[in-house]
């Protein structure tokens, strides 16, 4: 294996697509620990820290945390990783048996699968947005860390008040922040599809986990 791996960086082409996508998955990785704004990254990691010591949460949120690399209980620029474009993929594909304009689109070979591959993209945007607001307003009740972080206390508080900013205006920079995030983390994916080694989706994912 240590002998293919080394053959495969002494052919230039393919040390090329090897060292970009190891790039993008910095990109990725560095994303995934950066904070939202108005996201208190202390208080974050003290509610990690009591979950982690009291063996709280579990359940659906620590594995969609699992697939997102630990990015969506911190709420992080891409917090929701490729999960919506995963969801959005498979609604599309469930939608092409029962709408005859997919169907359509899916038998035209390569101009209509590029027609899909742009519904996904609007797809994934939106349900970004469904997803983000919905682990924001979890997090503001303290229900992403299972309630083990009381939101009344200033010291677990994941999005604090009395910044000075208003509370509505931080939540929708908190929505369009991790909504913009999945679109990066999107085209993150495509770069490598294009450019890179193996399917995109699929690398960030084992980047993920």
């Amino acid at each position: 294996m240590l002998s293919a791996f080394s053959s495969a960086f002494r052919t230039p082409d393919l040390r090329k697509k090897l060292l970009f996508t190891v790039a993008i998955i910095a990109v990725y990785r560095l994303g995934a620990t950066l904070p939202s704004p108005g996201v208190s990254y202390t208080n974050v990691q003290n509610c990690l820290d009591v979950v982690n010591s009291t063996n709280a949460g579990g359940g659906v949120l620590n594995l969609l945390n699992l697939f997102s690399g630990g990015a969506l209980l911190q709420l992080s620029v891409f917090a929701l990783g490729i999960m919506p474009y995963i969801t959005a993929s498979i609604i599309l594909q469930l939608l092409t048996v029962v709408i005859p304009r997919l169907e359509q689109l899916r038998k035209e070979g390569q101009s209509g699968q590029a027609k899909i591959t742009q519904y996904t993209r609007y797809l994934t945007l939106g349900l970004a947005v469904l997803q983000s607001s919905a682990f924001v307003a979890l997090a503001r009740s303290g229900q992403l860390f299972a309630n083990a972080c009381p939101q009344d206390q200033s010291n677990f508080q994941i999005v604090p008040e009395n910044t000075g900013v208003p509370m509505w205006l931080t939540l929708v920079m908190l929505v369009i922040t991790m909504t913009a995030g999945t679109g990066v983390v999107m085209w993150l994916g495509e770069l490598i599809t294009d450019r890179g080694v193996g399917n995109g989706m699929s690398v960030l994912i084992f980047a993920s986990i």
